[in-house]
């Protein structure tokens, strides 16, 4: 994992793609660029004996193919889908840039052209691998030089974080109409909750209060007085789950008795 800073002065932990991942996904692209290629280059050959053109004709087609297929897949695949190619795509990573943004042509293209000279000069990939192990974020030269940094961009999901309202407040927040709580509000208050033994007493008591009060405001409330900012945030937010995921209907007995029967 790595951390990046926005723009905006957001922290945010992505985890770095290594060699292992990010080379299966170089070789699902070459493997497509050489699909391409040959397909290429033989619809453009045959064209060219069609037209009985001479040798030169051929060897620019080379160089045509193998100029859209070394730099204008990588290039052109990255600019439209923000970082990822179709080898990217199938194991779940992406470019992006070095404060976590995405990346747009400039980027794109300074990568491939630092791609050839990474895999196909210098020894067919052995300066990129030296490169990306003594790097920190794994970046090799062509990630070096455009700012960027390969990350994987599938995650497994965390399980969901129920809040269990403390007993006294339940008769409280089941009178609240919590229609205009927006999904923001509720995300910070979860944020909060989630990190709250990570906070210093000072931040958990003023965060709490300043969240406390500003719930009550949407809700239209007065905040309560005498519980700490967690209990009644806590309810909130428990109560909110609760109206969103209703426990199932209990079946009907007589129904079940002659099922059974």
């Amino acid at each position: 994992m790595a951390l990046f800073t926005t723009g905006e002065a957001v922290a945010v932990e992505l985890p770095i793609a290594r060699i292992p991942t990010r080379a299966a996904a170089f070789l699902l692209d070459l493997m497509i660029q050489l699909v391409i290629g040959v397909t290429v280059f033989a619809l453009g050959r045959y064209l060219l004996f069609r037209w009985d053109a001479d040798t030169a004709w051929i060897a620019t087609l080379v160089v045509v193919v193998l100029t859209m297929t070394l730099i204008g897949y990588p290039v052109l695949s990255e600019t439209l889908t923000r970082g990822r190619s179709l080898g990217k795509m199938a194991l779940g990573l992406r470019v992006v840039c070095a404060d976590g943004g995405p990346v747009d042509f400039r980027h794109a293209i300074t990568r491939g052209l630092a791609g050839i000279v990474d895999f196909w000069i210098l020894g067919t990939g052995l300066i990129a691998v030296v490169v990306s192990l003594c790097s920190p974020n794994a970046r090799r030269i062509g990630d070096a030089l455009a700012g960027t940094v390969v990350v994987h961009d599938r995650s497994r999901l965390p399980w969901a974080a129920l809040v269990v309202p403390v007993p006294w407040l339940q008769g409280w927040v089941r009178q609240l109409d919590l229609t205009g709580l927006p999904d923001e509000l509720a995300i910070a208050m979860r944020q909060y909750l989630t990190r709250f033994h990570t906070l210093t007493p000072e931040v958990q008591d003023r965060l709490g209060r300043t969240l406390v009060i500003t719930v009550c405001a949407r809700l239209r409330t007065p905040p309560l007085n005498g519980y700490p900012p967690v209990q009644i945030l806590g309810a909130v937010l428990a109560e909110r789950q609760r109206r969103a995921f209703p426990p199932p209907p209990k079946p009907d007995n007589a129904i079940y008795q002659r099922t059974a029967a």
